[in-house]
């Protein structure tokens, strides 16, 4: 590669599995190679389900190694889900594994809290969607633990694992304004909301901008990968939605996105929040994007619904291979039944097709009977949500869509990219698939002075990424079917 040119390490760990990726960004070229992958497995222990941290961290060691071997890289930047965090002792220890958003024990609790504080004030504060698993709310069920009492500093999972690599302490904001305790208005820690729940303030770290040094590797772990010590470390837009909308090709006006994985997150970049009762009211959360934006989405439960019941199948001997559930999904009958994906039965690990076949049976619609059938009913579902969300984002925010940027693993997915653009009646750009780790390459290329402001990095991103182009059926019957499809489909409240 001629010219400047940067080689940086993206670990991105993700709900079912992490990896790390090596980026080559220069002289108007953007790459990336798979180092190593491995799973994220959470672990039943006997008081609830928990992440395996360790195995995470030792998963980003050896894709360290694996970037020593090829030649070494100039940083390391770190993203990951949100809303989980780890509690460490005053010794800098951790207490305990961190427990799984999909974990039980705050059932009853998120409404316990709103209940005591009020939700429009939390909203007001926040402006976070109301979702049971929040930071706030898991902090809340553990109130009275010893745990929580021996703590001294919550960190989120990415800033863990850049406390394990560098040794430093901060709470990288894009994720930090997903636990509940950020004030989406002025950009900070609420140490008034924290106070109110009963919360040391003092847990909660400096916090860090995207581009931000976070440090740099500790000895040890520069022995074991091979290393420089003192390699930098980035601060990224730790969320990997933060992440994957950085890398958004979005090239002009009128652009919606969706980041679609274990989680459909669809919603609208903006430069200030949206925080009026109608916006809470309808579910929508204003989490930290890069260079102070705000990513005004909403949460849909996304390819987890598919996920889990190819998991399902799998243990029971059935057939499960994607591309043959895909193929008999496009032959099933269309909208023979459609269900709402964030219903509540639908969130934790079990039985996802009897699950969904319990849903059609108490919405009085047809039960979808063969996995191809159950595959079609979840692709329906999915992209009649991502046209719902979408179409209220724009009213809620004043702005009008005009395309849908689908990007991340559902990408890959041509059936779910057609559907999402019938059912929105709008052209979806479908790519790219890698965009958590290109955005996390690119926000440590910036902060090296490789590439400019968000535009010039989704520029780079439209020219050297592979992107499909999805038009919406032209037909007035085929809409008609969209339209009454949606209109049986009654979404589960999330702000009463």
């Amino acid at each position: 590669m001629s010219g400047p040119h940067g080689v940086f390490a993206a670990a991105d760990l993700g709900a079912t599995s992490g990896r790390v990726m090596l980026g080559r960004v220069g002289s108007g070229r953007l790459g990336l190679t798979e180092l190593h992958r491995f799973p994220n497995t959470p672990v039943p222990l006997p008081d609830g389900l928990r992440w395996d941290v360790l195995g995470l961290f030792g998963g980003i060691l050896e894709g360290l190694r694996a970037a020593a071997r090829s030649g070494g890289v100039d940083s390391v930047g770190v993203d990951s889900w949100a809303v989980d965090y780890g509690l460490l002792d005053a010794d800098g220890a951790l207490l305990g594994s961190p427990y799984h958003y999909r974990d039980r024990r705050t059932e009853g609790v998120a409404e316990a809290v709103r209940d005591r504080l009020g939700a429009a004030e939390l909203y007001r504060v926040t402006g976070l969607q109301h979702l049971p698993f929040n930071t706030v709310f898991q902090l809340a069920s553990a109130a009275g633990t010893a745990q929580l009492g021996a703590a001294r500093t919550l960190l989120m999972i990415p800033d863990l694992m850049v406390h394990w690599l560098t040794g430093t302490v901060g709470a990288e904001e894009t994720n930090a304004s997903t636990t509940g305790l950020f004030d989406t208005r002025s950009g900070a820690w609420s140490e008034e909301l924290a106070a109110r729940l009963g919360l040391d303030p003092g847990l909660l770290p400096a916090l860090r901008s995207p581009g931000d040094p976070a440090g740099g590797l500790l000895p040890r772990v520069a022995e074991f990968t091979g290393l420089p010590a003192g390699t930098p470390v980035t601060a990224v837009a730790s969320h990997d939605t933060a992440s994957a909308v950085v890398a958004v090709p979005a090239t002009a006006p009128g652009a919606a996105y969706v980041s679609c994985g274990t989680w459909s997150l669809a919603g609208l970049e903006l430069d200030a929040p949206v925080l009026t009762e109608e916006s809470r009211a309808a579910g929508f959360t204003n989490e930290r994007g890069i260079d102070g934006t705000v990513r005004y989405l909403r949460n849909i439960m996304g390819l987890w619904l598919l996920e889990e019941c190819r998991r399902t199948w799998t243990a029971r001997g059935v057939p499960a291979g994607l591309d043959g559930l895909l193929a008999d999904a496009a032959r099933a009958e269309p909208f023979a039944s459609v269900v709402d994906p964030d219903a509540p039965e639908f969130l934790a690990p079990g039985d996802m097709p009897e699950r969904i076949r319990a849903h059609c049976r108490r919405t009085g619609q047809p039960v979808p009977g063969s996995p191809g059938a159950v595959v079609r009913c979840v692709l329906e579902s999915l992209a009649l949500a991502h046209r719902r969300t979408l179409r209220r984002a724009g009213e809620l925010a004043g702005r009008e869509v005009r395309r849908i940027h689908l990007v991340g693993g559902g990408a890959r997915n041509e059936l779910l990219c057609r559907m999402t653009a019938d059912a929105a009646g709008l052209p979806v750009v479908a790519g790219p698939v890698e965009a958590t780790a290109l955005g996390n390459v690119l926000v440590q290329a910036r902060a090296a002075g490789l590439v400019g402001d968000l535009a010039s990095m989704r520029a780079l991103v439209a020219r050297t990424q592979p992107l499909r182009h999805y038009v919406p059926q032209n037909d007035p019957a085929a809409r008609a079917a969209w339209d009454a499809a949606a209109a049986r489909v009654e979404p589960s409240p999330r702000n009463p």
